[in-house]
């Protein structure tokens, strides 16, 4: 925050004065539209949306709506053709706007019918519309692109993006890896639905987010369509790419499961994917109905990778994952996919809650309990030493967003405010923060917000203790 500059008074006769309002009123009038009085010149769209961790991400003066995303790609030569059509609303007047590619070199750009203008800087694809933009106005990008995605490498040395395997892609995209292969506005402030069309060598699966609505095999090569009709966050989108066995089944409440796992972690994969029906209906029954209409789960060999993401109604894993985290990933489809934060550093809206689920179900399926995990060395049980306190949990950092502070701290929080409010106020509070954000964005503010409104206590040294301070809590 920068000082408020001093303001001299100024003291005008009557002939000053009227000067003065006489010049005021031509620079007025040299910032409007031309034949339209009152009305703002057309501007450029902000290029990025602001976010400390990575202030690149996002971008303004539009809000998207929709992405339909085509291309064709052979694992053999990893070469990607293709065109993302993305449906806008001007939400200013704009002469450029900006969106977030890291891809490979653009062969073509429109806006609407007509050719535009564009450079690229960075992630930032700076596009100028001719005609301009009103604001208001439903509009489309066109974007052709051809060569190989990159890998994008994130602060903590983790990688995402486009990463190649040895019989596809896997397709992780937090917290920046959707530029990558997707021009787009990659903030989790800017949810859209997606179509994807994916055309493949035969054989070859392709897995992506939302419904398999079409699947057609022609002179050897196969297009896979899904569809995801609820609104999604750039950074968990994916079309993971390879071979795989396929199953479906449905939840006991009736929601598709679609699973796609590498024939090598087959066996290994079994008890998890085996428990997704289960764990869906035991989170739904605490957290509220599923918040989409399908689920499933992507199981790939990718050692390089080394983790797993919670892709929209798909997590993806890199290896065959255990039961635990299994729920992990499918918790975050309420929290983190349907309910996503609104900026980084609030991760542990995401990974402690999720986390803390990981903990409900395993009590709920006969292991430890949620006090007990608690109480553990992993958690509440390290030394007061332990370096583990000393990074807020609010506001970890890029480098440890994704630590186990978040994570573990997170939960933890939760299980503190779940001591303090009592079990009736706090299962409400994540039931109703489910269903009232459902599809939105959302802070640690808000969150305290509602635990206030749902407890009727002022909790805010409460979470004060937990989000905001180092130091192991004693006292809460």
């Amino acid at each position: 925050m920068t000082s408020p500059r001093t303001r001299r008074a100024a003291r005008f006769g009557g002939a000053a004065l009227a000067a003065a309002l006489l010049t005021a009123t031509q620079a007025t009038a040299s910032l409007a539209a031309p034949g339209n009085p009152g009305e703002p010149r057309y501007s450029a769209g902000a290029p990025s949306l602001g976010d400390p961790y990575f202030p690149d991400q996002g971008n303004g003066g539009f809000d998207v709506r929709h992405y339909d995303v085509t291309f064709a790609y052979d694992p053999a030569t990893k070469i990607m053709d293709a065109t993302t059509v993305i449906t806008a609303v001007a939400t200013q007047d704009l002469d450029r706007f900006d969106l977030d590619f890291r891809g490979p070199e653009i062969t073509s750009l429109k806006v609407g019918k007509h050719p535009a203008a564009f450079r690229r800087d960075g992630q930032e694809l700076v596009i100028t519309p001719r005609p301009k933009l009103k604001a208001g106005e439903t509009f489309t990008v066109t974007v052709a692109y051809k060569g190989t995605p990159p890998v994008i490498t994130d602060p903590d040395e983790s990688i995402e993006g486009w990463v190649p395997t040895d019989d596809g892609v896997f397709v992780p995209g937090e917290p920046q890896g959707a530029p990558a292969w997707l021009p787009s506005n990659d903030s989790p402030k800017d949810k859209a639905t997606f179509t994807f069309r994916a055309t493949v060598p035969e054989g070859v699966t392709v897995v992506g987010n939302g419904r398999l609505t079409s699947k057609t095999t022609t002179n050897a090569k196969t297009t896979f369509v899904w569809e995801s009709a609820e609104p999604m966050a750039t950074y968990l989108a994916t079309v993971t790419l390879g071979n795989f066995v396929v199953a479906e089944t449905t939840t006991p409440g009736g929601v598709p499961v679609y699973t796609a796992v590498d024939p090598r972690l087959v066996t290994q994969s079994a008890g998890a994917v085996a428990r997704i029906p289960d764990i869906l209906e035991y989170f739904s029954s605490v957290f509220g109905p599923y918040p989409f209409d399908t689920a499933g789960a992507i199981i790939d060999r990718a050692p390089d990778v080394g983790y797993a993401l919670e892709s929209q109604t798909k997590p993806i894993f890199s290896s065959a994952p255990s039961v635990g985290t299994m729920a992990h990933e499918l918790a975050h489809q309420w929290y983190g996919d349907s309910v996503s934060l609104g900026r980084w550093s609030d991760i542990w809206l995401n990974e402690g809650f999720a986390t803390y689920a990981t903990w409900l179900w395993t009590e709920h399926s006969g292991g430890a309990t949620a006090q007990q995990t608690f109480n553990s060395s992993s958690n509440y049980g390290r030394a007061a030493t332990s370096s583990f306190w000393q990074i807020v949990t609010a506001d970890p950092g890029p480098e440890d967003m994704f630590g186990n502070v978040p994570y573990n701290r997170g939960a933890m929080t939760l299980h503190a405010l779940r001591g303090k409010i009592g079990d009736t106020a706090f299962f409400r509070l994540v039931k109703d923060w489910a269903t009232e954000h459902r599809y939105g964005t959302v802070s640690t503010a808000d969150f305290v917000s509602a635990a206030e409104k749902v407890s009727g206590l002022d909790l805010k040294a409460f979470f004060d203790v937990w989000l905001h301070q180092k130091g192991k809590p004693t006292s809460w």
